[in-house]
């Protein structure tokens, strides 16, 4: 679904690049040249008749010579391509003359002497060459591309043509050259042959032997060796056990005996036994211990005697294991010592054995492989001279290359959509890696998903918000642009007092809805006092105060819109008020805290600008004077609304949390990450703060991802009839701002 919304909302990137990969596709085919291709089919046989008395006509081959047979076919594959071939086809048909084929253009197309070397054609015909074996066969075709069909059906004639007889020379080449080395090799194998034979006779008889009887002695002494060097490999596994089983038992601390190995403690039930008594003796002195007695305690000092006595008796057990163990290691290490001594001698005879085996072995081999050598020499001899007379040829051409009709590059349908499907996924790729990369929250299931927090409301961008009944978006933000290009005096109405000026406008409804959900989050305990605060600044969070206060205003409770942000106050601009008189002057006198309120434009809707800005306005947000002020100004009023300054920015906002009724975080949309905002829940948290839920400021309403929230932007001229928008305030500068209420 995620997938789904990211494609959707960066459709056009994707259609563009969509088009502009397959525009340069289509343009980049179109102006190829045609490449047709001519196609040969050759045959080979790896098994090459030998007519040797049975065997006349038969195959020499065999089912197991499969490996050889694959790297006949490749050999042979790649000597269709190799430089020999090509030169000489290049040779041949003087290509290193013609320029078409140098450039790969069709007959005609360039006139003129050019002339290269014939290296250099020959790279050129190869690299145009394609030779594919046809699987389960001794098939293989042969192709050739080039611009003219009728030039790359006669220059592939030429290749195959030059490859066949190639491979018939080479073979009666080879025939004649081995049947001369054959001749001159017989007499010398025969003497060979003869000299091995007397040779193993004579040595049998100097030492009266038999190959059989040296056989069974080497079998003898094998098992010998076998059988000790098991006993040797158990003696010496038996010994590695004691030994380490005695480490561990080296290792026990004087000062606390019970620590004895798991294994141990199996194998010894008196161990067993004491450990218990001295477990059991040092939990009784402990126990002593912590009632309070001293040392000299009789209690205690018999507990004492009685825990020495049985460390005593447990060390003394574990002692004599060890001597036992001890004992044990030295038994095994003169076992080992007396059976290593045994398989040395049985080794040293193996030895004597073996160098008589390998003397009478090698004189054996020697013979027989003169034997073979003899009789291999005198069967190839003859065969080879038949090889030679026949003048067999192993490779045939199946069918020869025709002229090509069609050509088979460019493939215009096959490229535009390969286009369409690059285009397509690289425009998919980037519309996901864009979405990947974006870190901000943009959509209400987002804000629910990622924070686990609940969402109080939408509010519209300012292009929605600010559009007056019967205006688009787009031509509210058209005008917007024009006012400021045109430098004309900002008349219109403060994004933050839209609520009231156009009741009918998105931003409202949104704002009305924001207020619903908040009362109804506690329906029987409300929320008197609400923080109004963000992750980081440039949020919007002063415009969802202003937007919060209005509302309640409207629904006829007394609303004060206090302004805590020390640092940057701007509640006293968008009322068009001072800031000379505030909440830090009723900080420092306790006498003026029923005058710094001030009424606003907005009925029921009163405001408490910050006053003077202080040099540490943390400390005075913690002070005792401030929760002064906080309640006297919840006993006035019915609801409290309070302005502050980001949480990951200052302290101000976690010092605030802890004293209002809830926090309201406000989040602006494709502008606050995810990581911010998780840092800001978790401070509020982490001072047990009462989060009342999430507000998305300055959401697209408009994107497909709002769908619940469009009616929003509806703005009929109904509406507009009825709820005509309300001119905004004169500014006022007259000191007598502060009133009363009550």
């Amino acid at each position: 679904m995620a997938l789904w919304v990211a494609i959707r909302k960066n459709r056009m990137l994707v259609a563009t690049l969509t088009a502009l990969v397959t525009a340069g596709v289509a343009f980049y085919t179109l102006g190829q040249t045609k490449i047709f291709e001519a196609t040969s089919t050759i045959v080979f046989d790896p098994n090459v008749p030998r007519p040797l008395g049975d065997q006349a006509g038969q195959s020499s081959g065999d089912q197991s010579s499969y490996w050889n047979n694959v790297e006949y076919y490749t050999t042979q594959n790649w000597m269709i391509r190799s430089m020999r071939v090509a030169s000489q086809v290049v040779k041949d048909l003087e290509l290193n003359r013609d320029p078409n084929f140098l450039a790969n253009l069709p007959a005609g197309s360039r006139k003129g002497e050019v002339k290269r070397s014939v290296e250099d054609t020959a790279a050129i015909l190869m690299a145009r060459l394609t030779v594919e074996p046809i699987k389960n066969s001794r098939l293989t075709t042969v192709s050739l591309r080039d611009a003219d069909p009728k030039r790359a059906q006669h220059v592939l004639s030429a290749v195959v043509d030059t490859y066949t007889q190639d491979n018939l020379d080479d073979v009666f080449e080879s025939a004649t050259t081995a049947a001369d080395w054959l001749r001159g090799q017989i007499g010398g194998l025969r003497n060979d042959l003869e000299s091995s034979e007397l040779a193993l006779h004579q040595f049998k008889m100097d030492r009266n032997i038999l190959s059989v009887s040296i056989d069974d002695q080497s079998n003898m002494l094998r098992g010998e060796m076998t059988q000790l060097n098991q006993a040797l490999t158990e003696r010496r596994a038996q010994r590695e056990r004691v030994v380490s089983r005695l480490a561990e038992l080296r290792k026990i601390p004087a000062d606390d005996p019970a620590a004895l190995p798991a294994q141990e403690l199996l194998a010894s039930g008196t161990l067993v036994n004491l450990r218990g008594h001295f477990v059991d003796a040092e939990r009784a002195l402990k126990a002593l211990q912590a009632e309070g007695r001293g040392e000299n305690h009789p209690a205690v000092r018999s507990a004492q005697a009685q825990l020495d006595s049985v460390r005593s008796a447990l060390l003394a057990e574990v002692k004599n294991i060890q001597e036992a163990y001890a004992r044990d290691a030295a038994g095994f290490e003169r076992e080992i010592a007396g059976l290593r001594s045994l398989y040395d001698a049985a080794e040293k005879r193996a030895l004597d054995l073996n160098l008589m085996e390998i003397e009478y072995g090698r004189l054996r081999r020697g013979k027989e492989t003169n034997e073979k050598l003899f009789s291999l020499v005198i069967e190839r001899s003859k065969e080879t001279d038949l090889t030679r007379a026949l003048r067999i040829n192993n490779v045939r051409i199946v069918d020869r290359p025709l002229v090509p009709k069609l050509p088979v590059t460019p493939n215009v349908p096959l490229n535009i959509a390969g286009g369409v499907a690059a285009g397509l996924a690289l425009g998919l790729l980037a519309a996901i890696g864009k979405e990947q990369l974006d870190r901000t929250l943009k959509s209400p299931d987002e804000v629910e998903r990622e924070l686990g927090a609940v969402l109080l409301g939408v509010l519209p961008a300012a292009a929605v918000a600010a559009a007056v009944p019967g205006q688009g978006r787009r031509r509210a933000a058209r005008e917007a642009r024009r006012r400021a290009s045109a430098a004309e005096p900002s008349d219109h109405v403060p994004i933050e007092l839209t609520v009231h000026h156009r009741p009918t406008s998105g931003l409202t409804e949104a704002a009305r809805a924001i207020r619903t959900n908040i009362v109804f989050m506690s329906p029987d305990n409300p929320h008197k006092t609400l923080l109004i605060t963000s992750a980081v600044p440039s949020e919007g969070k002063t415009t969802v105060a202003c937007a919060i206060a209005t509302t309640m205003a409207q629904a006829g409770q007394r609303v004060v819109l206090v302004d805590c942000d020390l640092r940057r106050p701007r509640l006293h601009s968008v009322f068009r008020r001072r800031n000379n008189f505030g909440v830090t002057s009723a900080l420092l006198d306790r006498s003026v805290q029923d005058d710094i309120v001030c009424e606003t434009e907005v009925p029921n809707l009163w405001l408490a600008p910050t006053g003077p800005i202080p040099p540490n306005p943390a400390e005075l947000l913690h002070s005792e004077a401030f929760r002064g002020v906080l309640e006297r100004l919840q006993e006035r009023f019915d609801r409290v609304i309070i302005d502050s300054p980001p949480i990951i920015a200052v302290t101000d906002a976690t010092v605030l949390s802890t004293l209002v009724d809830g926090v309201v975080v406000v989040v602006r949309a494709s502008k606050t990450t995810k990581e911010m905002v998780r840092r800001a829940l978790k401070s509020l948290r982490d001072v047990g703060s009462q989060l009342v839920g999430v507000v998305l400021n300055a959401a697209n309403v408009e994107d497909d991802s709002y769908s619940a929230y469009k009616y929003y932007s509806y703005r009929g001229e109904g509406y507009s009839s009825q709820h005509p928008p309300t001119p905004p305030a004169p500014e006022r500068e007259e000191p007598t701002d502060h009133v009363n209420p009550s």
